[in-house]
């Protein structure tokens, strides 16, 4: 259909250049009928999809260049239909070539997916097509590859250069145990992959499904433009009509018909919108529609949870204390009991036990209490691991309160572990800040962000330290999911619009009640789901990327809009004073479009200029928050006495 259109168009522009000539040497009945060819070749296609339009009931920008055309060729102005049809068929297939180009990161997601793979089956290797991998093969990448699914490495090493999933400039090297992700290249050395994720379930697969989706929604700038137009074109019509009556000049009215297209103004935020997607997705920024777009610029207030937001989400046990026994029976005692929590926290005590080659025991009778902590029988003993608010009734000495506190001060979590009524002692956990996440901050300051709030379920000394070393400018601490939720909307009430940035399953509802939700994209499925946007690369400078996007992609559909709108306006004054011909005002009209477009192609290439480099700064060590599980942590001396 493309090729037949482009053959259309050349077809008539080949029959305008004929007529010109035909002109020139003074043959008038041959250029005639040469124009009118010109003009049923170009406008045919035209008045089709006019009719196509009227069939559902719209009134098509297309149904006013018909008429042009048509009243034209009736009051015998044959150079007028065929330059007007011409030039309105040529700025369509240069608008459409132009559109293609907005679109290039989807072409070029695409692209990088492998159609065959090597899979190692009974020894062998064979090459099979994508389609035929399923969880569990054995996928066999070699320098040079694209990883076709997504898994972790069983055998090899190399470094992976994972920009399209990521956003990070550099290849990273990656060896047994980690995840890889489809879509990647090995840049160099040899894997083996066992696959987990295939086909349409890879991250990549999602990724490209989820740019598609918001590529092809409307913003809601661009939905009033699209029902300003159906109300438009008719008036325009009737107005033309009235303009042609009262001035006792058809060919004027016609003129007016042409010139009072609406074409640059109906493309002015679409071509935008699908230009700015594309840019945050090269970049590892999914916006999910033109709606968050439009929504994350206006943002002024930035909401970040701590627990592997802020943080890398990563803890490590940094410290055992043993108030009776020794520091190996406390932690095996924690780690059995923590075997049945998922949360960052407890795999860390699990982690540190293993790594001592502790033997574990299996909990019974596991019970997780939000807020406080997890209890369970390990051994025939009541255990109880978590925050101080596990310790309520219970006599503390002051020692054990300050050394805690002191701990807390640092930036560690506390958990404290009691057997069957009694404090054994309490174990530390310390996260890491994400790398270049101070710099990400005040990358959002500079780009007009007025607060960045930190609210977490960690005591309010940690909370403090994050927030001093990261220049956040407020933090409200040892909150629950929904105190979270509370927070943002008292902001909202307050009159902030609001982006929350989380990466968990207690997030979502605070995602889901900002004004704009923004997840980590290796946060929980619940999380990416309800987020408007995600950070595919898990970075914070990926943050500060889509909010200068954003207002960028915003003030270019203002530039745009002004362009259309100013462009019909100075027409319409020169058909007025009769200043402004049919040809010469279809011209213009096409060189708006064509002027819009490219003003939004800028969008593909552009950068912000004050955002720091992917991955800088120095890791801080710092507490996780132990939000829903270890703890909603009170300060240590008020909640114990």
């Amino acid at each position: 259909m493309k090729l037949q259109k482009s053959h259309v168009t050349w077809i008539s522009g080949v029959l305008l250049l004929a007529g010109f000539l035909a002109w020139a040497t003074g043959f008038s009945v041959a250029q005639a009928w040469i124009l009118i060819a010109a003009s049923v070749v170009a406008g045919a296609p035209i008045a089709y999809r006019a009719l196509m339009a009227l069939r559902y009931r719209t009134f098509s920008i297309d149904l006013l260049v018909t008429i042009a055309v048509i009243g034209a060729l009736i009051i015998g102005e044959y150079v007028e239909s065929a330059v007007v049809a011409f030039l309105f068929l040529f700025g369509a297939y240069l608008e459409q070539r132009s559109l293609e180009r907005t679109r290039t990161s989807i072409r070029e997601l695409v692209e990088a997916t492998p159609s065959r793979a090597l899979l190692l089956q009974d020894g062998n290797e064979v090459e099979v097509d994508v389609d035929e991998i399923t969880e569990g093969d054995i996928v066999l990448v070699k320098t040079g590859d694209s990883l076709p699914v997504d898994g972790s490495i069983i055998e090899g090493e190399g470094h992976v250069q994972q920009a399209a999933i990521t956003g990070e400039p550099v290849p990273v090297r990656r060896s047994v145990g980690d995840e890889v992700f489809a879509g990647t290249t090995l840049e160099n050395g040899y894997l083996k992959v066992r696959a987990s994720k295939v086909g349409d379930d890879t991250t990549y697969a999602q990724i490209i499904e989820l740019v598609e989706d918001a590529q092809d929604a409307k913003a809601p700038r661009q939905q009033f433009l699209d029902r300003f137009a159906a109300v438009y074109t008719p008036l325009i019509i009737v107005a033309a009509v009235v303009f042609g009556l009262v001035t006792q000049n058809v060919e004027l009215a016609l003129t007016f018909l042409v010139i009072a297209c609406p074409g640059a103004l109906v493309i002015a935020t679409p071509v935008a919108i699908v230009a700015g997607i594309g840019n945050g997705a090269k970049r590892g920024v999914i916006f999910k529609g033109g709606d968050a777009v439009e929504r994350l610029a206006k943002v002024d207030t930035i909401v970040l949870d701590k627990t592997g937001t802020l943080t890398q989400g990563a803890p490590q046990l940094t410290g055992v204390t043993s108030l009776s026994g020794s520091e190996d029976n406390l932690l095996r005692l924690a780690a059995s009991l923590e075997q049945a929590s998922e949360h960052p926290l407890a795999r860390a005590i699990v982690a540190a036990a293993q790594s001592r080659n502790l033997t574990l025991s299996d909990p019974e009778q596991v019970e997780i209490t939000r807020g406080v902590g997890i209890s369970g029988l390990v051994n025939g003993k009541t255990v109880t691991i978590g925050s101080s608010r596990s310790l309520d009734g219970m006599s503390v000495s002051d020692s054990l309160i300050w050394e805690a506190a002191a701990a807390e001060s640092s930036g560690a979590t506390v958990s404290y572990v009691v057997a069957d009524g009694q404090i054994l002692g309490y174990v530390t956990i310390a996260d890491q800040l994400r790398a270049g996440a101070k710099e990400a901050i005040a990358s959002l300051h500079r780009g007009g962000i007025d607060r960045v709030v930190l609210l977490t379920g960690d005591n309010p000394r940690a909370a403090s330290h994050v927030a001093n070393i990261a220049g956040i400018d407020e933090f409200h601490a040892q909150l629950l999911p929904e105190d979270k939720v509370d927070h943002v909307q008292l902001l909202i009430d307050e009159g902030a619009n609001v982006a929350m940035v989380g990466d968990g399953l207690n997030d979502a509802p605070a995602l889901a009640s900002a004004d704009v939700g923004i997840a980590m994209g290796a946060g929980t499925d619940v999380s990416v789901e309800t987020a408007d946007v995600v950070l595919a690369g898990n970075r914070l400078d990926q943050l500060a990327h889509a909010q200068r996007l954003a207002r960028k992609t915003v003030r270019l559909m203002t530039q745009n809009t002004v362009i259309a709108l100013g462009t019909v306006a100075l027409l319409l004054l020169g058909v007025v004073f009769e200043r402004v011909g049919m040809s010469i005002g279809m011209l213009v009209h096409e060189a708006s479009v064509l002027a819009v477009i490219l003003n939004a192609l800028r969008l593909t290439r552009w950068e912000p200029k004050d955002v720091e480099g992917f991955g800088s700064g120095d890791a801080e060590s710092l507490s996780d928050a132990s939000e829903a599980h270890l703890g909603e942590v009170t300060d240590v001396e008020s909640a114990v006495r």
